[in-house]
């Protein structure tokens, strides 16, 4: 491998500068667009061994020239128009070569052209001054591919081997070569934004391989990369319309790995808010397809450690499926009830704010069905110690929508609750907690008091039997203990 990355830095012959092939491409024709198979694996990004081969890694990268073999081409302005898609490929050359970002000091004049080139390309995309060639377009495509596609380095937890680290205090990564690669980023997305850019014809390029080495790309630390990739991806779903099935299962994919074998993840947040868009265009009826992906992956994403790095985006996705569908309403509440936090506070406060989102969109069938599971989850957060869960839980009774839902099954419900609510009026240690807590007593009051009444009186038998018990228990350990010390003096 290293004798073949010093033949690579060997000075490229001036009759062959400019010259496709020797930058690792084939003519035209000759390439394959390699049909991928339905069946999607999906690595965890790209961190696992050497970037994969195929037809848009573009070969070999090439590496950083020798000084002086990079010169800055001629405006597209400055030459005939007849003349500008062979100078737009000759710029794409320049840009396929790659420099040590690690020292500020090596051939900064080479990575100023490469910049600039990189400039002209964007401005020529976007002004749609002419149509580019579907050589053109190819060659653009494995430039691209040549640039982004790479190995991601270590990340932070792999570097220190802190397993259990929290995400959301790892130190920030950056990518050094963000000069040039956001450049790299601009000109695919106005590539594929572009009224010019035939699908038809674009697809050929953008295919099952290049969106599966874009995927794993979302893994990447640097937040600035994630945000174009997701900007990318989005807008390739929505123009491909050949590749949403894959991109969708493709997801699921990355989603199985991160849930059920490493936790690990940069791009989820990302991915998911992808997911919002694309569940808010879902046609009704909906189709199965998407309720298993609703339970068999969105659901589950509750369950790893980091959820808090991606739970805003997760609460929209799930609060638009049960907008869309109110009967999958029951599904989604009772997916919360199984995964819900024994331990950890903070995520059980972001439980109940978006189970109050779901509740806002539950209609009255579907929460009956779940309101008794629902409602003893809810007793138990109210006695929480920690002062936030029980200050969330009281908050449900701020929602309108939610209140009138309890004001109608009230004879279930107050039942279920009762004793949590006097148990935090004696004993709460929390004053805040204390005063919701009147505040929902005396609003069940006036809904019926009646039932309020009946209520007291069933807690206050209970307690009875408890006390009696406990008594009972007393005497007859007293009895042992006598029974015991009689024995004793007997021996």
């Amino acid at each position: 491998m290293f004798k073949k990355i010093i033949k690579g830095n060997k000075k490229t012959p001036k009759s062959d500068s400019h010259d496709p092939s020797s930058f690792a491409y084939g003519p035209p024709g000759a390439r394959n667009s390699g049909a991928v198979s339905a069946n999607v694996v999906v690595n965890h990004a790209s961190r696992a061994g050497p970037t994969a081969s195929g037809p848009n890694s573009g070969g070999p990268n090439p590496v950083l020239p020798p000084s002086g073999t990079i010169e800055p081409l001629p405006l597209f302005r400055d030459v005939p128009v007849s003349d500008r898609q062979t100078l737009f490929l000759r710029k794409l050359q320049v840009c396929c070569f790659h420099f040590d970002f690690s020292d500020t000091l090596k051939a900064p004049r080479e990575k100023e052209i490469k910049r600039q080139t990189l400039l002209e390309l964007v401005d020529f995309i976007q002004s749609g001054s002419g149509k580019i060639t579907e050589t053109c377009q190819e060659e653009m495509i494995k430039m691209v591919s040549v640039n982004i596609f790479r190995c991601l380095p270590p990340a932070c937890h792999e570097n220190t081997g802190q397993e259990n680290a929290d995400p959301e205090e790892e130190e920030l990564y950056l990518e050094p070569s963000w000069p040039h690669l956001q450049l790299v980023y601009e000109l695919l997305l106005r590539y594929i934004v572009s009224s010019d850019t035939d699908t038809k014809v674009a697809k050929r390029y953008i295919d099952h391989s290049f969106v599966l080495k874009l995927l794993d790309l979302f893994d990447s630390e640097d937040p600035r990369e994630r945000e174009y990739l997701k900007n990318i991806l989005h807008r390739i779903y929505g123009k491909f319309m050949v590749h949403r099935p894959f991109i969708r299962k493709a997801i699921n994919n990355i989603f199985y790995r991160f849930i059920y074998e490493t936790e690990r993840h940069s791009g989820i947040a990302e991915l998911l808010e992808i997911l919002g868009s694309i569940i808010n265009g879902f046609a009704l009826p909906m189709k199965e397809e998407h309720k298993l992906f609703l339970v068999r992956a969105l659901i589950p994403l509750h369950k790893p450690k980091p959820i808090a790095v991606y739970h805003q985006q997760l609460s929209y996705c799930i609060t638009q499926f049960v907008e869309k569908d109110y009967k999958l309403a029951d599904t989604v509440i009772r997916g919360l009830l199984k995964y819900w936090p024994v331990t950890n506070c903070q995520k059980e406060v972001l439980f109940l704010g978006e189970l109050e989102e779901v509740l806002e969109a539950t209609q009255a069938a579907e929460f009956q069905r779940c309101m008794v599971p629902l409602f003893r989850q809810i007793a138990r957060c109210l006695n929480s110690s920690h002062f936030q869960v029980a200050e969330r839980a009281l908050f449900l009774w701020n929602n309108e929508h939610i209140v009138s839902l309890i004001a109608q099954n009230r004879n279930v419900i107050l039942p279920i609750i009762f004793e949590a609510l006097e148990n935090n009026i004696s004993t709460h240690w929390n004053q805040a907690v204390h005063g919701l807590t009147v505040n929902v007593r005396k609003m069940f009051l006036e809904m019926d008091a009646d039932l309020f009444e009946e209520c007291q009186r069933q807690l206050a038998e209970r307690e009875a039997r408890a006390k009696e018990v406990e008594e009972q228990r007393e005497m007859t350990w007293k009895k042992l203990a006598d029974a015991a010390g009689e024995d004793m003096i007997t021996a």
